[in-house]
């Protein structure tokens, strides 16, 4: 990372003719809890090694001007009159909007980013961005950095702006990480606590390569499917604000008010939500088996009630469910492609990485990147 930092300040320099502030803020991996965020659920991610850097140095004028070098590109934004682009760099002006609008008065700033986040893979790209560029702008005008609060900006940004009507998880985490340990977030409080990840386990990250795209489409119907799910479930259940106030059994017990599309869909974060908390408890008492039966759960229910798979991802994780070494395995992310997330004993890292490129090539003709993670911290300035 701190090569990718030098890198990232030599670009600058080169551009701008100045030293900048490096800002770093995580890509993170899922272990359990999708699209429970927006259900006012629970969730228990954990920011990553790979991350997005933004170097920025402010400006005289309320102008940005950003190079990105993954991209190769530059824009240009004025903050006094703000323009959507249509593309990558929404993402970074949507949240000096945004932040603008929260009461934050920015300076202009020139910036240059890059990112070793795998574009498009589950792995919240967007989110390390967001976050990294927060905390650019933020520290170029001489304003404090808070990690829930620009959590929640970054979050705005990205469904208002960019119209990805995501829950809060991705940027949460990719602020508030800590070295060694998951999070387990209540997104409706916004509170969290940390899960330690023992010294003999991995996260081991399996990359379909099939890239998802889900800003306006299948990710927003599913939320919209569960929005649905919670007002035909209020005439018998009550005041209920979102899923996150439905135990199973209330689900079950007034299943025939629901749409079967709709009962799945709800079946799948309510039981979610419960895995959540069992993935939990099993990872504080060392039972690494019994949260292994919960990542697989989760699969199953994303596959079957939630259908966010994909065939590559489904081959994945089965493969890795089925290999001596893995306690459990599953699709991370918002779904349609990307990657699977499994817990891995330290120890049988180098084999199950072989077979599942092995197996991966062999059975779907496609190469998969295996990257062996723990958890990092989140958001900060990189010293150079």
């Amino acid at each position: 990372m701190r090569v990718l930092a030098r890198d990232v300040a030599q670009e600058f320099g080169c551009r701008f003719g100045r030293q900048p502030t490096v800002s770093r803020a995580p890509g993170r991996v899922n272990l359990i809890g999708e699209h429970t965020d927006y259900n006012d659920g629970f969730v228990m991610p954990a920011a990553l090694e790979f991350a997005t850097l933004v170097a920025a140095a402010p400006r005289p004028d309320r102008r940005i001007q950003v190079y990105s070098i993954i991209m190769g590109e530059s824009r240009a934004f004025d903050l006094d009159a703000p323009a959507e682009t249509g593309d990558w760099s929404d993402y970074l002006f949507g949240v000096a909007v945004m932040l603008e609008r929260s009461g934050r008065r920015l300076s202009g700033a020139d910036l240059v980013v890059s990112t070793d986040v795998p574009l498009g893979s589950g792995l919240s790209s967007s989110a390390a961005l967001e976050v990294s560029s927060a905390h650019a702008l933020l520290t170029a005008s001489g304003l404090p950095f808070e990690p829930i609060a620009v959590a929640k900006i970054c979050q705005k940004a990205e469904n208002d702006y960019v119209g990805m009507r995501c829950g809060i998880m991705d940027q949460y985490v990719s602020a508030c990480g800590v070295a060694g340990a998951a999070l387990l977030i209540d997104c409706r409080t916004l509170e969290s606590r940390n899960v330690p990840i023992a010294s003999n386990l991995r996260l081991l990250v399996a990359n379909s390569g099939v890239r998802h795209q889900h800003a306006g489409g299948e990710y927003n119907a599913r939320r919209e499917a569960c929005e649905e799910g919670v007002r035909l479930l209020k005439p018998a259940l009550g005041p209920i604000k979102a899923l996150r106030d439905v135990t199973p059994q209330a689900l079950e017990a007034n299943r025939k008010l629901l749409p079967h599309l709709i009962y799945r869909r709800c079946r799948h974060i309510v039981t979610e939500n419960a895995r959540v908390l069992e993935a939990e408890r099993a990872l504080i008492a060392g039972d690494f088996a019994a949260c292994g039966v919960a990542m697989n759960a989760s699969h199953a229910s994303m596959r079957d009630d939630f259908e966010i798979t994909c065939p590559e991802v489904d081959f994945l994780a089965e493969l890795a469910q089925a290999t001596p070494g893995v306690f459990g395995s599953r699709m991370t992310g918002g779904g349609f492609g990307g990657c699977t997330v499994s817990l891995v004993e330290a120890s049988a890292v180098k084999q199950v990485s072989q077979i599942l490129i092995d197996g991966y090539r062999v059975g779907c003709g496609r190469d998969a990147e295996v990257f062996d993670c723990s958890p990092s911290d989140g958001a900060g300035l990189i010293p150079l």
